[in-house]
């Protein structure tokens, strides 16, 4: 493989899901198309988040997800194990393969280019014409096929893919992109501070360069476990130092201790949120905006009902009539995200709705207009 290939086909996460999610949908829709469209191969860096991309859209819609490990199998592990019948050979399927006719679901091979050799092969029959050879087993009509796995230039386990196996995928690099991260981070409750942090520092979301490859280091999945053992060790911060070190390495780590530090100083931003009569004012150190910013728009969709959240967006407003015009459109657009509780369109209703935004639009209208088309 030569430079020119590490990039084949650069696709956004959002625009994958959104690939493999309508995919899905029409095969569901009509299973005669099973043996005609192509099963997808996912290739990007360790930690990027393919594996997450997948099986969200199988939780999405509703269906089955089986993740099948490749390297962790030898042929008879994937294709299963022969026994004797009535002096003839009868080959017998593992347990992960679906079974049920009219089930739907997504057969998701993981790490495809670190497999075997003979797995590989193994695979070939699967990818092409969805069925194990000698076993009379067919993958049921509705369930679809996609691997993932990692190039040579992203300095992980690569074994040389055959062409005749790459030629039975439609191919997708991803790269990591702090857009669709950041969209992600704040549909899924990621911690403000990481939020924050990589707003701050958005090259070290994914950084390999200078890193110990081999120990923690930046990625989207170590930045989703550095949000979930923060919630975890809060009130430990010698033990969460360790264990953020840990996960992204210490050079780093250090550094978002620090904005950790900062941001726990806006403890008081649903006080400033809910209380219109709470004084307050905009830090003026790039740091510590982003620290203040992220916490506000965590904060806005953290209310219980309608009411709270009018409440919270009266507030926003509020806080956001302080702001310069680079800082409220960027917060404006993370709260147009929503979260694991208000959906996309809930979140624009609900902030358009609000007496304030008639006034927020007008005071921002040109770089709203420029920068998000909000208006």
């Amino acid at each position: 493989m030569n430079n020119k290939d590490y990039n084949h086909n650069v696709v956004s996460s959002e625009d994958a899901s959104s690939i493999i999610e309508n995919t899905v949908k029409a095969l569901i829709g009509n299973p005669s198309l099973a043996n005609k469209l192509p099963a997808i191969l996912l290739r990007g860096g360790a930690g990027i988040g393919k594996s997450t991309i997948v099986k969200h859209i199988a939780e999405k819609l509703g269906i089955g997800f089986v993740d099948v490990r490749l390297p962790q199998m030898d042929r008879c592990d994937f294709s299963g194990l022969p026994s004797v019948e009535n002096n003839s050979t009868k080959w017998n399927i593992p347990a992960f393969w679906p079974t049920d006719k009219n089930s739907a679901g997504i057969m998701f091979f993981d790490e495809i280019t670190a497999a075997p050799a003979d797995v590989q092969v193994a695979a070939y029959s699967v990818i092409l014409d969805r069925m194990v050879p000698n076993t009379g087993y067919h993958l049921p009509d509705k369930w679809f096929i996609v691997a993932a796995g990692n190039r040579t230039c992203d300095r992980a386990v690569v074994k040389t893919m055959s062409s005749a196996l790459a030629n039975r995928f439609m191919h997708i690099d991803l790269e990591p992109n702090v857009e669709d991260w950041r969209q992600w981070a704040v549909e899924n409750s990621i911690d403000p501070s990481v939020v924050g942090y990589i707003n701050y520092r958005p090259s070290n979301l994914f950084k390999m360069d200078g890193e110990n490859l081999e120990a923690g280091w930046p990625s989207p999945r170590s930045w989703e476990k550095v949000s979930n053992m923060l919630s975890i060790f809060k009130n430990t911060p010698e033990v969460l130092q360790k264990i953020v070190y840990g996960l992204v390495g210490p050079g780093v780590g250090t550094e978002f201790m620090a904005f950790h530090k900062l941001q726990k100083n806006f403890d008081n931003i649903e006080e400033i949120m809910t209380n219109p009569d709470a004084e307050f004012e905009i830090p003026t150190k790039s740091d510590e905006k982003y620290a203040f910013f992220s916490a506000v728009s965590y904060c806005l969709w953290n209310g219980k009902n309608e009411k709270d959240d009018q409440q919270r967006i009266t507030g926003f407003y509020r806080i956001l009539d302080k702001a310069t015009p680079d800082f409220a459109t960027m917060i404006a657009k993370l709260a147009l995200l929503g979260n694991t509780r208000v959906s996309r369109t809930e979140a624009a209703a609900k902030m358009i709705k609000n007496p304030k935004y008639k006034e927020f639009a007008k005071k921002f209208r040109n770089t709203l207009q420029k920068k998000y088309s909000l208006n």
